[in-house]
């Protein structure tokens, strides 16, 4: 068992409070067992049917991942810890590419429907994503691989959950459109411009080095190997994964 991911006394603390309630039907399993073995899944990248006897019944712990993947639960829960917990005024806003497995094709609704585009890396999923200033993530958001991550970005901040006044971002962001949208809510802007621009943009450098953090968080989550590979068919089970292995490494 030395080898099993189990949540820490800390972590459970974290996420105790937000287990549902009074739910009608049979008395569920132990939840901390329970995820702890969606979270071995997660970590390892082992099959749903190889998740070890020690978490309980494998059929239970998928099913408890997907039944509350379908009721939104585990992005509530990011959504509701971000809220509670967003630190600074100032964020960064990126994305990454995430490959598909072939396993991860064929989901109901075609491949768009599902987030899965092609892009130079084959057929991927992008991740979008919005850090606080400790590079916390507070916004996470599935697209397409070849998604555009400029026309993607209102989406994003439409969920940020706290208060901003500077936003962090690379020259994929750079457009006259969004720089006016930010400024027009209150957002100073620092996104540097793309090299063929006629008009030099400027912006604060030293600033712009936090970047790393949100560069730092992907690679975190990335850790996890189901995260770094998108098995999953419904775009719906990925993003829950990417949410609750969100809250275990940052926000526990």
């Amino acid at each position: 068992m030395a080898n099993l991911f189990w949540l820490s006394d800390e972590q459970w603390a974290v996420i105790e409070p937000f287990m549902p309630r009074d739910q009608p039907g049979p008395e569920r399993k132990d939840d901390r067992q329970i995820i702890s073995g969606i979270l071995h899944v997660l970590t390892s990248g082992c099959r749903w049917r190889d998740c070890p006897a020690a978490f309980g019944p494998r059929t239970t712990v998928y099913n408890r991942f997907n039944r509350w993947s379908r009721r939104g639960f585990w992005k509530a829960m990011l959504t509701a810890l971000a809220k509670a917990g967003w630190a600074g005024d100032a964020a960064a806003l990126d994305s990454s590419y995430v490959r598909a497995h072939r396993s991860a094709h064929g989901g109901k609704g075609g491949p768009r429907a599902q987030a899965i585009g092609p892009s130079r890396g084959g057929q991927t999923t992008k991740i979008h994503a919005l850090t606080d200033i400790l590079g916390r993530p507070g916004v996470l958001l599935l697209t397409p691989g070849n998604a555009s991550d400029v026309t993607t970005a209102p989406a994003v901040l439409a969920e940020v959950p706290g208060r901003i006044r500077r936003l962090s971002a690379d020259k994929g962001y750079d457009a006259d459109w969004l720089r006016t949208d930010l400024r027009r809510n209150g957002i100073t802007p620092v996104i540097p411009g793309k090299r063929g621009r006629k008009r030099r943009i400027r912006h604060d450098r030293s600033r712009y080095r936090e970047r790393w953090r949100i560069e730092a968080m992907f690679n975190r989550l990335k850790d996890f190997r189901r995260i770094a590979t998108r098995y999953d068919k419904p775009a719906r089970n990925y993003a829950s994964a990417i949410a609750l292995v969100a809250v275990v490494a940052f926000w526990c």
